[in-house]
């Protein structure tokens, strides 16, 4: 009998390994022939999101081609909510591009984050860099405050694409009301609150916002997607944080990371946080733009006895910041630090932009943890760094800077890697962009087996019900058994590319394509 559970997040909650306990899933299933597909959902031209299933509700990033809606024509990014049933839409949220520079929001891409459901509440991050708290029932239940402008919100006019003042994005032309959407309607998201991360934390979005929200009681830390310059030449707002942390119930920015990463970032900050307890502390695992992993201790809670914006005077000194003297942001406090390439450049990191032999690396993928250890995929840049790429073991209990001592071991991938991976039975599994599926050994890194597939890999692994799914941007996907003896289970091509990450609720996988959305259960 298959476990019936929901999965509200990006990972697990929220070590962020890519492992269900779900059973009774499909070793096979056939598009063509209905075999094991429960439904399938139209998406856009572009989905580079991952599904989270919630409460009779499946959420998933796309863009607006074609639109749902006559009311929004042109490119957009959209947030679908889709009945977990028969795969039919509740309700959207629909979101302008920010402006006519490709590299702020890249054409047709959409949505590409995940969302995060807790409760009666959706948190994701849209394709403008923005944290947006949602009603989970859209409209139907009323626009409820104390956010109540979303027809404003959702027309593309002067007032909501920017353009670059110095440092900051402000709207080409603040008093256009052209094309205004007056009235929302039971198809429209009903936004809670919203934090622009751009404009309110001082950031700069290059080529697209992605990030997935973890929660931790009263809060949620998201990384902000700050990046390059247009030009690939700098990073625009080398001051702006890398890691923030909000308040769960109004938006408020309480507090971000004062490492001082801006000017190291060498394309973007993409990589989602992780939490895990070390020896009974809890911690918030971070990868920033940088390439270097990061553990802060997180915000004390409500009622812990300590208000949650203040920081001690010894905690400010350390990290560089007076946060006490501006009375509304803390320093988060850096626990550890652990560069995973220690040899790789450091300063001017922009000189070596295009450098496949020597440049930075960098992470794109989440990391994970488990039993007091952190997993991470390293790499060159894909599209302008250097072809390797690792898979890394850190003790995720150290203090201080512990790169000489906290590798626990280092596997060589194939590739450039963007893929986050999953931990289960003293196993790895990791899928990397030189079209390889591999097997390690958790405690050695020993690789077990390797699948090479037919295309490239930017989607995660997902083990569950002792299979390990994938798909590829070549359309093929595939089901392998979980365990040390390589088995393959399926393999078939399906209707366009593949790049969210499979996963498993209430007894069905969801596979989502570029342009569909697969509900995948056993026949009964």
């Amino acid at each position: 009998m298959a476990l019936a559970a929901d999965q509200p997040q990006w990972g697990q909650d929220f070590s962020r390994n890519m492992v269900s306990n779900e059973t009774g899933l499909v070793e096979d299933f056939d598009p063509a022939t209905g075999k094991n597909v429960k439904w399938v959902a139209p998406l856009g031209s572009e989905s580079w999101a991952t599904p989270v299933v919630a409460q009779g509700r499946v959420f998933l990033g796309t863009n607006n081609d074609p639109p749902r809606d006559p009311r929004h024509k042109g490119d957009r990014g959209v947030l679908l909510c889709l009945d977990e049933k028969d795969g039919h839409l509740l309700w959207q949220l629909v979101v302008p591009k920010l402006g006519a520079d490709p590299y702020l929001d890249w054409p047709r891409a959409g949505i590409c984050s995940p969302a995060t459901v807790e409760g009666n509440r959706v948190y994701t991050v849209t394709n403008r860099g923005e944290v947006v708290c949602l009603d989970i029932e859209g409209q139907a239940n009323g626009n409820d405050g104390p956010y109540r402008d979303e027809g404003r919100y959702m027309t593309a006019n002067g007032r909501s694409s920017l353009v670059a003042r110095g440092s900051t994005l402000v709207p080409r032309d603040a008093n256009d009301d052209s094309g205004l959407i007056r009235d929302v309607t039971p198809l429209d998201a009903d936004i809670i609150w919203l934090f622009d991360i751009l404009r309110q934390a001082g950031t700069w979005p290059h080529d697209g916002a992605h990030g997935s929200i973890l929660i931790d009681g009263d809060f949620l830390y998201v990384n902000t997607c700050n990046g390059l310059d247009s030009a690939h030449k700098g990073i625009r707002c080398p001051e702006g944080p890398s890691l923030i942390c909000l308040d769960k119930e109004t938006g408020r920015l309480l507090a971000r990371d004062y490492e001082g990463i801006g000017p190291r970032i060498f394309h973007s900050t993409w990589s989602p946080p992780a939490m895990g307890v070390v020896n009974g502390h809890k911690r918030i695992f971070f990868c920033g733009g940088d390439g270097v992993v990061y553990a802060f201790e997180p915000l004390r809670q409500r009622g812990e006895g300590v208000p949650p914006l203040l920081a001690t005077p010894r905690e400010e000194k350390e990290q560089g910041q007076d946060a006490l003297a501006t009375g509304k942001v803390a320093a988060l406090k850096r626990v550890w630090r652990f560069d995973p390439d220690p040899t790789s450049p450091k300063e001017n990191v922009h000189q070596y932009f295009g450098n496949r032999r020597q440049s930075p690396s960098n992470i794109k993928s989440t990391p994970v943890f488990f039993s007091n250890r952190l997993y991470v995929t390293v790499a060159g840049d894909i599209w302008w760094g250097k072809n390797q790429a690792w898979l890394k073991c850190i003790d995720a209990t150290g203090e201080g800077d512990v790169t000489a001592n906290g590798l626990v071991w280092s596997c060589d991938l194939k590739e450039h890697c963007c893929s986050t991976p999953a931990v289960q039975d003293g196993l790895v599994y990791v899928a990397d962009c030189g079209r390889q599926i591999a097997c390690l050994d958790a405690e050695t890194g020993k690789i077990c087996w390797t699948q090479e597939a037919k295309g490239d890999i930017w989607a995660s692994t997902l083990v569950a019900d002792g299979k390990v799914y994938i798909g590829t941007n070549r359309r093929d996907f595939w089901i392998l058994a979980a365990g040390r003896e390589k088995k393959v289970l399926c393999s078939l091509d399906l209707d366009s590319p593949i790049a969210g990450t499979p996963i498993a609720a209430n007894g069905v996988l969801y596979v989502n394509t570029m342009r569909n959305l697969y509900a995948l259960q056993k026949t009964q």
